[in-house]
């Protein structure tokens, strides 16, 4: 049950005065986290943060206000000029002086009345708003705030500005602000005393005072000490819900998996080449994992072709050894074909029984591994998330491996923990996620980096190319493929329109077919999984040379002689995508190139993307660069649940809050496991307050 002590926070915003299913509609639209399933409460209100001030501080006196420039003036009214009877667009016009000139205060559609016991004539008065200058006159159209001298005391000199959305004025929004404030009730701290000393944080209630009624406009900076607190506590909540996450998972019983290392050996033995340091690296804390009789839930990131599925073999290996069986499963019905490609001639030298379930085995052949998985005597199987929903029934899985699922969420994480007695978990990834969203997405998981790529491994030169000079593009083409060389083609998703996409990669296949004739291939998002394979099969062995594509093939496909890839409309990708279509070529023995076609002009962020590019291969490099150039909520794709779109926090201001967090969050629920303690019922009163209601009913669970 959530705390009574939040019920006020936990009504809809319809409750406040003034605030109708109209008015609620527009604040739904600037509240920062996803309320689609609920509608706004008050308790959202706390987070809509003010992006800037006007400071009205500026007194400057009316000779010395600039153009443009907001201003506080100090007048005696002089006499008002009404327009003429019947004739309404012509403004009312107030002049008033200082010491230093006369100024026009400008008034449309004014009520006569109001202005003469407003701006009484004679009377000395305050008047803040834009300044504009027509002509060399100054003049101020419709001040902001107006007050009688006495009376100027109560004018806000700081007055903060909100996001807004049109039909949503300014009033409203921060008269609703300002009642969500008032019902705001006194909260326990939250807050390890020693974090809070170190980093001077204000009180919850304080800090939120601050950044709605700032007193400068330091206040606002993301960096203030205000700002700071607010974005510790929700990177807390987050780190606490992971973490709870994490003990979950872990407590369901885990067993230790060691085994006598012949398996492990066999293998190694079938390897035509070296492990880099960095995989020996990830293989020892892997098996060190394994060893323990907690789940492992580890996270492998590793570049494109920095030799992930080696590390995983190897790690299924293990589980073998131990007695146990192991899943692999990937994305894609094409990916999951190639791992079992790349696997089986390994596994099968070390005498490890394998197999494949998709969606595309049918009849005998899926009963066979159905019944060989149920039995025990299939020890690996390579799949898609078949492998987990359809009624799959192991013998004993002991290891789940999860390829290339950035977006796999914390909730799929739990799921995949049903089958089997709780098997340890890897997730592998090839999208380089920065070390503070890695936190983010999979602080309940352990890390392990690949750094390095495989010997052999030759650099891909990358180039950038305007669209204006294709024609040199394809005389290139044609000398590339005449030596023997294969080419990828990529062309964008347009616009969220499948239909676009599809003509896109269609019109660039039908203007080559002309030039390259049967050489040319194409491969898209709405062709069956036959189809594709088919396509990509007659590309691998030869048949095309030029494989036209939609960003189907970014994710893990394999054809090492593939030595050129051309990618239309890179200004339009991001750049964790452009590297990761890069990594298709460069797996072979030959020198491979990047051309990177873009439609001129391009913007600021399109050229440093593209120059990014030029410049670095390293995965890890690029993708601090994207966090920079993109933002946080981006960068996983969507914003779904197990990806960060925080509210009041900043990843680019305050990065250095996040390991702290974990740690604070870690530790707390080693000494703390159900938040029974004093600071644990405060910690339960913050999941609530961050809409992390899912880890309060994981305690419950048990």
């Amino acid at each position: 049950m959530r705390p009574s002590l939040l019920d006020p926070l936990f009504a809809p915003i319809t409750a406040l005065d003034g605030v109708g299913p109209k008015v609620a509609g527009l604040i739904e639209k600037v509240v920062a986290t996803d309320i689609s399933d609920r509608g706004a409460r008050v308790g959202d209100l706390l987070f809509v943060l003010p992006h800037s001030v006007i400071d009205r501080r500026n007194r400057p006196g009316i000779a010395y206000a600039a153009e443009g420039a907001i201003v506080t003036l100090e007048l005696r009214v002089d006499r008002h000029q009404p327009p003429p009877r019947g004739n309404r667009s012509v403004p009312y016009r107030v002049y008033a002086h200082d010491d230093t000139g006369e100024i026009a205060l400008t008034f449309f559609h004014a009520h006569a009345e109001w202005l003469a016991k407003a701006l009484p004539e004679g009377e000395q008065v305050v008047v803040s708003g834009r300044m504009e200058w027509f002509n060399g006159r100054p003049s101020m159209v419709h001040p902001d705030h107006i007050a009688r001298a006495g009376d100027a005391e109560g004018l806000p000199l700081v007055e903060p500005v909100y996001p807004l959305t049109a039909g949503l004025s300014v009033k409203v929004l921060r008269r609703a602000v300002g009642q969500g404030l008032s019902r705001l009730p006194q909260l326990p701290e939250w807050l390890d005393a020693d974090i809070a000393r170190r980093q001077s944080f204000p009180t919850f209630h304080d800090a939120l005072d601050r950044i709605h009624h700032p007193a400068d406009p330091i206040d606002l900076s993301p960096d203030s000490v205000a700002w700071r607190r607010l974005a510790y506590d929700e990177f807390l909540a987050g780190q606490l819900s992971l973490a709870l996450v994490r003990n979950r998972v872990r407590r369901l019983s885990g067993r230790p998996l060691s085994g006598d290392g012949s398996i492990v050996e066999r293998v190694r033995a079938a390897l035509p080449y070296r492990l880099t340091g960095s995989q020996e690296t990830a293989i020892a804390e892997i098996h060190a994992d394994l060893a323990e009789p907690e789940r492992m839930i580890r996270l492998l990131q590793g570049d494109v072709g920095s030799g992930k599925t080696v590390v995983a073999l190897l790690a299924m290996a293990r589980a073998v050894e131990a007695g146990g069986q192991a899943a692999l499963m990937a994305p894609t019905e094409i990916l999951a074909r190639q791992h079992l490609a790349s696997l089986a001639p390994l596994a099968e030298r070390a005498g490890i029984r394998i197999a494949i379930l998709t969606g595309r085995e049918k009849g005998r052949e899926r009963t066979d591994t159905l019944k060989g998985l149920a039995d025990g005597s299939i020890d690996i199987v390579v799949g898609t998330h078949a492998l987990f929903q359809e009624p799959v029934v192991y013998h004993d899985l002991v290891l789940a491996i999860v390829d290339e699922q950035h977006r796999f969420g914390v909730h799929q994480r739990l799921a995949i923990t049903a089958k089997g007695d709780a098997p340890d978990m890897l997730v592998m990834t090839a999208t380089p996620i920065p070390r503070t969203l890695v936190l983010t997405a999979f602080g309940d998981m352990d890390v392990s980096r690949l750094t390095e790529k495989p010997a052999g491994r030759l650099p891909i030169r990358t180039v950038t190319l305007p669209l204006e000079r294709l024609d040199e593009l394809i005389v290139r083409m044609r000398d590339a493929i005449r030596d023997g060389q294969k080419v990828y083609w990529i062309c964008p998703l347009v616009e969220e329109s499948d239909e676009i996409e599809l003509m896109s990669a269609e019109d660039r296949f039908a203007m080559l077919k002309p030039a390259f004739g049967g050489n040319v291939g194409l491969v898209h998002g709405r062709m069956k999984g036959a189809e594709k394979d088919e396509a990509m099969r007659v590309f691998k062995d030869g048949e095309t040379r030029i494989l036209v594509a939609t960003t189907v093939i970014e994710v893990g496909v394999d054809v090492p002689d593939a030595t050129i890839i051309v990618i239309e409309h890179a200004e339009r990708f991001g750049l964790a995508q452009l590297h990761q279509l890069r990594g298709r070529v460069g797996r072979g023995s030959k020198p491979s190139t990047c051309v990177l076609l873009y439609k001129s002009p391009l913007g600021q962020t399109a050229k440093r993307r593209l120059s990014v590019m030029r410049e670095t291969e390293n995965g890890f490099v690029i993708s601090e660069e994207d966090l920079k150039l993109r933002g946080e909520g981006e960068l996983l794709g969507t914003r779904q649940s197990g990806t960060p779109g925080f509210q009041v926090a900043r990843i680019e201001h305050h990065a250095d809050l996040l390991e702290t967090a974990r740690d604070d969050a870690r530790q707390f629920l080693a000494e703390d496991p159900e938040l029974q303690s004093e600071r644990g019922a405060a910690l339960r009163l913050l999941l609530y307050l961050f809409g992390r209601d899912e880890a309060v009913r994981l305690l419950r669970a048990g």
